[in-house]
């Protein structure tokens, strides 16, 4: 059977390929969480840099942007990048660090330089100009309208993004669009495939961020139907603490370092959005595990478990900010975040607000199985997730209800398939409050 780092490095290749001869306009690259997407875009922004043609790289948040500028620093630092950016902009330190980055509001400020990189909201400001080649990263996360208006500024283009994550998402009604083939709260990728069905998608196939014991359980709740491998083995990752079993919540995390899951199950209750007990009990958890002097080992060595490498995430704000209200000083370095803002980022352990925790229905909203994909899919070692009883009995009575509108794609899987596949995993990893 072919290893994982064969497997993976024979699709890159492919894709690399694809760029080089395909006669397509776009090449599109699906991803599973961790799966080495940046790589893959500053492998690629490299290869096709070489040429001697200008690149274009569209990310979708700031972050994401001068995350790609560090790597591209590290990979070639002799690659002339230009960071467009808005006029207020203050470069970070990554940026900084490049040296060979220039920052301008304005293309004609940057210098011409090898690859320019930007967000989709910047680059449909830019109205001249045309590029080759265009990267762009977390595609999926991109609104159709967006991709509409930065497409003339380009003459193709890899997409790279993971199809089970959110989607794009809107605070404003939208349903005079809805089944419409150009309707913008569509995903970029998904409005571009429905134009272009020829268009030829590979797939990364193997996660180096989830682990042996998390890879199955996401692929079978949210990627039935591609699946993916975890890059490590069983023995390959080890989660420990330092200190004795004293309580039931070193229980619960002694359970996650054993398996890989662990839920915590507050008793049945509907509860207001910010449920006190839950929220504190997200807080608890967390604040303990860094308190036991946690020690992970994987194949990037040995190191100990700091509040840097522990997140805490929920589906909403005010849930977020009271368990954040909950965190000891100690512990007040631990992300607290949503899941929106938790997109692309990695930890070591991750506790996690179920969505459908303490609640009375099942709201489109919290059936979303994109929310929970990215609550579930943040660590390296382990994850708890915090919920009061009762979520399965929830999902039995409250089906998914939302309307079936025509010429709209069909959805796979749906939140409450996804939900349930998970739940049947915790089942068997839960530990009573």
């Amino acid at each position: 059977m072919e290893t994982p780092g064969a497997e993976a490095a024979r699709i890159v290749d492919a894709v690399l390929h694809d760029l080089a001869t395909s006669v397509h306009r776009g090449v599109v690259v699906d991803s599973p969480p961790g799966a080495g997407k940046s790589t893959l875009v500053v492998r690629a922004a490299g290869v096709l840099a070489a040429t001697g043609v200008p690149l274009m790289i569209v990310a979708q948040t700031n972050e994401q942007v001068d995350d790609l500028i560090a790597r591209l620093a590290a990979a070639s630092p002799e690659l002339g990048v230009g960071r467009l950016s808005a006029v207020d902009y203050v470069a970070t330190e990554r940026v900084r660090a490049h040296p060979s980055c220039r920052v301008g509001a304005k293309v004609a400020d940057l210098g011409g330089p090898a690859v320019t990189i930007g967000t989709a909201a910047k680059w449909a400001t830019v109205t001249d100009g045309t590029w080759p080649w265009a990267i762009v990263d977390e595609a999926y996360q991109m609104r159709s309208d967006a991709l509409l208006r930065v497409a003339p500024r380009f003459d193709r283009a890899l997409f790279v993004g993971d199809p089970g994550q959110l989607d794009p998402f809107s605070t404003v009604e939208v349903d005079r669009w809805t089944g419409l083939s150009w309707d913008p709260m569509q995903s970029a990728v998904a409005v571009l495939l429905r134009h272009n069905p020829d268009l030829p998608v590979l797939r990364l196939p193997v996660s180096w961020r989830l682990p042996a014991s998390a890879a199955p359980v996401v692929a079978a709740a949210f990627y039935p139907f591609t699946g993916f491998r975890s890059g490590t083995g069983p023995a390959d990752r080890t989660l420990s603490f330092g200190t004795p079993t004293a309580s039931p919540i070193d229980e619960v995390l002694d359970v996650a370092a054993t398996s890989g899951w662990a839920l915590h199950e507050l008793p049945a209750r509907f509860t207001v959005r910010t449920d006190a007990e839950a929220a504190a009990a997200c807080a608890l958890i967390a604040a303990r595990a860094l308190a036991r002097d946690g020690v992970t080992q994987s194949e990037s060595g040995t190191r100990p478990l700091t509040a840097d490498r522990i997140a805490i995430g929920a589906a909403h704000r005010d849930q977020v900010a009271a368990i954040r209200a909950f965190l000891p000083e100690e512990a007040r370095d631990i992300t607290v975040d949503t899941a929106n803002r938790l997109q692309g980022r990695e930890y070591d352990l991750t506790v996690v607000l179920h969505p459908l925790s303490g609640r009375r229905d099942a709201t489109a909203f919290h059936l979303e199985s994109g929310r929970l994909c990215v609550l579930t899919s943040r660590h390296r070692h382990a994850c708890v997730v915090v919920a009061r009883e009762g979520i399965a009995e929830l999902l039995d009575a409250h089906p998914s209800t939302e309307p079936v509108h025509l010429g709209v794609p069909v959805k796979f899987p749906d939140g409450w398939e996804a939900n349930q596949a998970m739940l049947a995993h915790l089942a068997g990893v839960g530990v009573r409050a």
